[in-house]
């Protein structure tokens, strides 16, 4: 494709020798007297390269070359100055100028310069233009592996949740007690100030508390009457088992740490290291009232449902000893129905 010259000068002898010159070496030529003239022409036609006098009646030709970097900075601009000037012709150099030639000029340097700039323009536009495909299809790319990335998470999140809801089913949960306590742990630790990642894996640590239980046998787990001494230390055994299963797991290891305490007690009475206060992780410190939230507020073989208020009375007596009493203050400080819309049910 040929390149657009454009010579803005008032010496039409000088255009016209420029003109014939850049047309024979194969350059499609434009002319105009003044700057105004070459900005209309600019308007109606694209221009590659603008050879421009600096001194001109009127506007000159820094003026062109000021207002023109202004709406086209890919321009290539090449001044024509004399040589009583040459402050003049840095001033332009300083404005964005290419470069300049001083009167009297070869035309064969003429020819020359505009060849090297019309080459500098077309690599220099070549960069810009793969800078902005480069810039492009970054983004593509970082939205592709974006969209995977939320992809694999859920798939991964599906599959905990198919995995909980098994369990569930193996002990004859009514409902999901793994999710209800998961979003109640979810709730409650945003009112405690938990947020971001640190809320997620305590939402995952939540719904996979119980997954320790794989490595129960049902004789012991769906046992319709109570636990013997045996049987229980192999019960007290799951928070361990779970924690061995997810510790392994790199997107697993803080929840593994929540369902490795999700049975210890405030006042260091619990199991498996009797942990006390604040030894114990916070999100454990969540579960362990969530979860018993509920146990109590859900049907089981042997008794129905509680009301809200057995709840309330239950966390309220063991205060400071299973359960954290600033959790416990938070917890009953939130409405009856704030719960319940966690749950997705009504109390009695």
């Amino acid at each position: 494709m040929k390149e657009h010259i454009l010579i803005v000068d008032d010496e039409e002898m000088i255009r016209d020798l420029l003109s014939a010159a850049l047309t024979q070496d194969g350059y499609v030529c434009h002319q105009s007297s003044n700057v105004d003239e070459a900005f209309v022409l600019m308007s109606e036609q694209p221009v590659d390269l603008v050879i421009s006098d600096i001194m001109m009646p009127g506007r000159s030709g820094v003026e062109l070359l000021r207002d023109l970097k202004k709406i086209n900075p890919d321009i290539s601009v090449l001044m024509i100055t004399g040589l009583s000037d040459m402050n003049t012709a840095m001033e332009c150099v300083h404005l964005g100028a290419d470069d300049y030639i001083t009167k009297p000029f070869g035309i064969n340097r003429v020819i020359l310069t505009v060849k090297n700039l019309i080459e500098r323009r077309c690599l220099a536009l070549e960069k810009k233009n793969y800078q902005v495909s480069l810039e492009f299809k970054v983004m593509e790319q970082t939205s592709q592996i974006r969209k995977t990335m939320d992809e694999l998470s859920n798939a991964y999140d599906n599959t905990l949740t198919a995995l909980v809801k098994a369990l569930d089913a193996r002990e004859k949960e009514v409902g999901s007690h793994s999710e209800r306590v998961m979003n109640y742990a979810s709730f409650l630790g945003g009112k405690v100030g938990i947020s971001g990642r640190e809320l997620q894996e305590l939402s995952k640590g939540a719904l996979l508390h119980d997954i320790g239980k794989i490595g129960i046998s049902d004789n012991i787990l769906l046992k319709p009457g109570p636990l013997d001494d045996d049987e229980w230390v192999e019960m007290r055994k799951h928070p361990q088992v779970g924690y061995a299963i997810l510790s392994e797991i790199d997107f697993l290891k803080i929840p593994a740490d929540i369902i490795l305490s999700h049975h210890e007690r405030f006042d260091g009475s619990g199991y498996p290291k009797k942990l006390v206060g604040e030894q114990i992780p916070i999100g454990s410190r969540i579960f362990a009232l969530v979860d018993t939230l509920d146990a109590m507020t859900s049907d089981r073989p042997y008794r129905k449902a509680l009301p809200f208020s057995a709840v309330a009375a239950e966390v309220l007596k063991y205060r400071g000893s299973q359960f954290d009493p600033a959790i416990v203050d938070l917890f009953l400080a939130i409405p009856r129905n704030h719960w319940e819309e966690c749950a997705g049910k009504h109390f009695l």
